[in-house]
């Protein structure tokens, strides 16, 4: 398949009102990485912020807090904020994390899973599988997110729950290299398919086998890049 047409059409950035949240800056912001119209390295300045968010400073600084605690940014010693660039070592390591947790997860969640959340996550995926026939990124990454969210409620432990999540967030750069490919987003969408079907069938090895799987293309993807973009970089042990 030619890169035309395995790969979908870069997204625009969407309007944000004057006036912004901290939460909508940071919110605005994280899709601007994994959609990759910011960079690893790129500084992400104060002022500027302001202007296209029509945010107070103290605003802007609270959005930028927020991108350093979930690993988005970094503050240099000049006291900059860049995009964080993850290298190979590092993705390795987030998902790493990724797997224990979500592993965890599949096999202390109560299986089978209660009619409420087959039926919500059905839901969710109805709407994910629409928004990618539409080929509308934002809503996508919106909607697969939150698919995840309302699986990983269901753990039995909110503390594990939480950090699911942080470690979700600290994945966004690396989402990037698999989201915009169509084959990537089928392969996904069944895989969120066979979630449900384990759910409801009480197949736990099926369901930590799957929420092990479901996060290497994106690791995959982004280390192969990393690696053909700086050749001389070690590979990860």
């Amino acid at each position: 398949m030619s890169e035309a047409v395995s790969v979908l059409t870069p997204v625009e950035r969407a309007a944000v009102e004057p006036g912004a949240s901290a939460a909508q800056i940071v919110q605005a912001l994280e899709e601007d990485v994994v959609f990759g119209r910011v960079h690893p390295r790129e500084r992400l300045i104060e002022n500027d912020l302001m202007d296209r968010f029509g945010a107070k400073r103290h605003v802007v600084r609270q959005a930028l807090a927020e991108l350093e605690r979930i690993g988005l940014a970094e503050r240099l010693p000049a006291r900059s904020v860049t995009v964080r660039d993850l290298k190979p070592a590092d993705v390795e390591q987030i998902y790493a994390m990724r797997e224990l947790l979500e592993t965890a997860a599949a096999r202390w969640m109560r299986l089978p899973a209660g009619a409420e959340l087959i039926a919500e996550l059905t839901r969710i995926q109805r709407e994910h599988d629409a928004a990618a026939a539409h080929r509308d990124l934002p809503s996508m990454f919106r909607i697969n997110i939150r698919f995840h969210d309302t699986l990983f409620s269901h753990c039995g432990n909110e503390y594990l729950a939480q950090q699911i999540e942080l470690f979700g967030k600290k994945a966004h750069a690396v989402r990037s290299f698999s989201m915009t490919r169509r084959e990537n987003v089928k392969s996904a969408g069944r895989e969120h398919w066979e979630i449900i079907r384990a759910l409801r069938e009480g197949d736990r090895k099926g369901l930590v086998a799957i929420c092990r799987d479901h996060i290497q293309v994106a690791k995959k993807a982004y280390i192969d890049a990393y690696q053909a973009r700086f050749p001389f970089h070690p590979r990860p042990v």
